[in-house]
């Protein structure tokens, strides 16, 4: 990544591990392609990070493409951080309360 430092938030992290779990436990191949495509939003994101539009909260979302899943994050001067990892059809906004760690 040649853009912006990312972090992600320690609830977001383990979304995303928990995805590639469920992912592995159904498929030999989805938990590789779950990972890749959260490699390439996060690249899109370091480099570009306004080009999604504005969500809530001071945060944008980038929809992963073969996944149902968000990236939120938000932005500051000198990181990016993810807030979650979020799967689009449960629980939405449940990440409002996160704060930056």
């Amino acid at each position: 990544m040649n853009g912006k430092q990312i972090v992600f938030h320690p609830e977001a992290l383990a979304e995303a591990r928990a995805a590639v779990v469920w992912y592995h436990e159904r498929s030999q191949k989805a938990p590789q392609a779950f990972l890749a495509e959260l490699e390439d939003s996060l690249r899109k994101i370091s480099d570009s990070p306004q080009r999604w539009p504005p969500f809530e909260h001071g945060c944008r979302r980038y929809p992963l493409r073969r996944f149902p899943f968000f990236m939120i994050y938000r932005e500051s001067e000198s990181v990016i951080e993810v807030l979650a990892v979020a799967h689009g059809r449960r629980r939405p906004g449940y990440w409002r309360s996160r704060e930056s760690k």
